[in-house]
């Protein structure tokens, strides 16, 4: 019999990350995405007595991995309420936000909650299952442009009104309620030797959409400005373009937009500094080892 526990989240560019955010022993830190805790067990381990950690997550199942630690509070809630939350604890400010975006291990390998194509399920995906529309609720309720322009902007699909009008058509025919069915409307509008990256795509763009993934990172970036202290570090790590996009316009403008901002003198003011030029990625030894790392890109920047 083997009584291995599933692993909940392998942490990508770990030593990458935490050496990136140049901790200090009594500094304060956040790790804003604290799933499986792998990253937060790394700052923890770095730590000494007088350092803090704050860990995020607006999925009560993280709460199983807590540290137990008096240097370690579990915040459930999400990011993009950290300055609230912060406040809330009598943190004014810290040195140094980790977040690594995206989902991790466990909610692939939990069917129930809907994420993956892989298994038949309730189609939910929502983070926090307290919270919000289900991806069944927001396909039943959104217009069919709505849904093209939800599977064309976030899953970049060049069927999504296709895909969209097929959806529309099946809530007359019982609705698209699990895993399966949307599965079985879409598909024909996939090319067989595109299936898994395209249904991923499906998949990707509704769970941005049921849980506001782009809007949350966009608010908790704006909110570090405030809670970096001089010289704090900013680590970000992101799986698709569409998040890359946004820190890499963020780290070089200091708003999500980019939009360049320059004194009288013609000098970009720029709130943050880019701690690597260049973006950083996972090797190949990494890759074989935790193959959801491929795609991984970490940006770091330092306050000013």
């Amino acid at each position: 019999m083997n009584d291995r526990q599933p692993i909940y989240h392998i942490p990508a560019l770990l030593e990458e990350s935490i050496g990136g955010l140049n901790i200090r022993p009594d500094g304060t830190y956040v790790d804003v995405t604290f799933g499986g805790g792998g990253h937060s067990r790394a700052i923890i381990s770095c730590l000494g007595d007088k350092g803090r950690l704050y860990g995020f997550d607006q999925d009560m199942d993280a709460y199983a991995n807590r540290i137990n630690d008096d240097r370690f509070t579990f915040v459930h809630g999400n990011f993009a309420y950290m300055a609230n939350f912060l406040r809330y604890y009598g943190v004014k400010e810290v040195d140094g936000i980790i977040a690594d975006l995206g989902v991790s291990f466990h909610h692939f390998d939990d069917a129930e909650r809907g994420f993956s194509f892989r298994a038949d399920a309730p189609l939910d995906m929502r983070m926090n299952r307290n919270a919000g529309l289900k991806a069944s609720d927001l396909l039943a309720d959104s217009s069919e442009e709505q849904i093209a322009d939800m599977l064309y902007n976030y899953g970049e699909l060049k069927q999504a009104r296709r895909m969209a009008a097929a959806i529309v058509k099946a809530r007359s025919a019982g609705g698209v309620a699990t895993v399966g069915r949307l599965i079985e409307v879409v598909k024909p509008f996939i090319m067989p030797a595109q299936e898994k990256k395209e249904l991923a795509q499906v998949f990707q763009a509704l769970r941005i959409v049921v849980n506001d993934e782009l809007g949350a990172l966009r608010s908790m970036l704006n909110q570090s400005l405030d809670v970096l202290c001089r010289g704090g570090r900013l680590a970000v790590i992101t799986y698709h373009s569409l998040e890359d996009r946004i820190v890499k316009n963020f780290i070089k403008s200091g708003n999500v937009e980019g939009k360049i901002e320059k004194d009288f003198f013609g000098r970009v003011n720029a709130p943050l500094k880019a701690v690597n030029n260049k973006v950083i990625q996972p090797g190949d030894e990494e890759v074989a080892r935790n193959p959801r790392s491929r795609s991984a890109k970490l940006r770091i920047a330092e306050k000013l």
